[in-house]
């Protein structure tokens, strides 16, 4: 039977090319997108993408909107998709909007409020032995369209908190800015070449 996988982040999760200019709604083919270049790498996987540009792991965003806020939508998302083998959660970066005062701590406490939904008892029932794989995003930098912003977000030390966070939660953990880095262009958003790498790396760690 097929390992039912479900890939829950943001823009970079759902695939949105790195932006010279703001207004533009792309996204990469499934050749590219991160999480289906792990999948057929994996073999006999069935994917499930949740990936929405723009999601917190807490914050009603009052810019983008109240939907942007995790919490709710990894609650749906694990219902409709129930059962799931793993869970690869990838969030924080849009967390370092300065709007949202953004501290590591701060975020993996955003995090951990989304643990606490995965690990309850009550999806424990809908989901038994699932696995959850926490994914560190690369960190993001001041340049581009997005610099203001995301203005003190290289400042931030992200990775090392949600390692931190896995240890304790006994979870699986994979820093993504071990094996690449936020594109130049926007500061933010993962290349197609590096999408690649990244589903590469991650079929060889979950495998």
């Amino acid at each position: 039977m097929a390992q039912r996988i479900l890939c829950f982040g943001d823009s970079n999760t759902h695939g949105t090319p790195p932006m010279a200019a703001r207004g533009r709604h792309e996204r990469f083919g499934r050749d590219t997108r991160w999480p289906c270049v792990m999948a057929a790498a994996m073999g006999d996987v069935e994917l499930i993408e949740e990936g929405l540009p723009g999601r917190t792991t807490q914050h009603d965003d009052p810019v983008m909107g109240a939907f942007m806020n995790a919490r709710p939508a990894l609650r749906m998302a694990l219902r409709s998709h129930a059962p799931l083998d793993r869970l690869v959660v990838m969030l924080g970066t849009n967390d370092c909007k300065a709007r949202f005062q953004p501290s590591a701590e701060k975020i993996a406490a955003g995090i951990a409020g989304l643990l606490d939904i995965a690990m309850s008892e009550e999806e424990a029932a809908r989901h038994p032995g699932m696995r959850i794989t926490l994914l560190a995003p690369p960190a993001p930098v001041e340049a581009g369209p997005f610099a203001a912003e995301f203005a003190g977000a290289s400042q931030l030390r992200l990775a090392p908190a949600l390692a931190a966070l896995a240890g304790v939660r006994g979870l699986d953990f994979f820093d993504a800015g071990s094996v690449i880095p936020v594109s130049p262009v926007d500061g933010i958003h993962i290349a197609a070449e590096d999408h690649v790498v990244l589903g590469k790396a991650l079929a060889a760690h979950l495998s």
